[in-house]
């Protein structure tokens, strides 16, 4: 799978994929779910979780939409589908590392300008947007707390955590918590991520 490299303010750097087909579109697939279970789950499961329970995994849709292969009609059809009944909007040009966990999959708004790094957590009724199409750029092993609002530009360093209701108007250091309205700094603090899935080196 091919890899593209996004340079935060701080210096830091995401290694995001680069889907070239089916093949790299289940190992995100696996990502996603290794986040939520702690194991690798085969590829025969997720074609089975796909077909007997279609609407159950939002993310499942939008990874395979990302391909235009010759399933295209029937994934994209799935993913609208989903969104719909999941009440989330995350459009497909939007760039997402390996290991995205959403929590509760619902009530999601996503800018599809918007990175997010590897092993990010989101929650439910979560807003990302821009007036001005420069939303935010997450950093991997983020947690973006539930009812939470990340309004243009901003940055979410490495392993940060945004509290549940925060509205974030400027930068977030790394391991650092934040939390009201507008957000402030709650404290430094490194957080152990659970079950994060090995991003290849660029």
């Amino acid at each position: 799978m091919k890899t593209d490299i996004v340079t935060m303010r701080d210096g830091t750097q995401l290694i995001l994929p680069e889907v070239e087909n089916y093949g790299d579109c289940m190992t995100l697939i696996q990502s996603d779910l290794f986040r939520r279970k702690g194991k690798t789950v085969s590829k025969a499961r997720i074609i089975l979780k796909a077909l007997f329970h279609p609407f159950e995994n939002f993310m499942i849709w939008f990874r395979l939409s990302q391909h235009k292969g010759f399933l295209f009609w029937w994934t994209v059809t799935m993913y609208r589908l989903c969104q719909t009944i999941h009440k989330i909007k995350i459009p497909l040009k939007t760039r997402i590392g390996y290991g995205c966990y959403l929590g509760h999959s619902m009530c999601i708004v996503i800018h599809g300008n918007t990175v997010i790094g590897n092993n990010v957590n989101l929650s439910q009724f979560l807003n990302i947007g821009s007036n001005h199409n420069t939303p935010a750029v997450i950093g991997d092993q983020a947690y973006i707390g539930p009812m939470t609002c990340l309004v243009e530009d901003v940055q979410i360093g490495r392993n940060a955590t945004i509290g549940a209701g925060a509205v974030v108007t400027k930068d977030v250091e790394k391991e650092t918590i934040v939390a009201g309205v507008p957000a402030k700094v709650i404290r430094q603090e490194y957080r152990a991520p659970q079950h994060c899935w090995t991003v290849p080196e660029a």
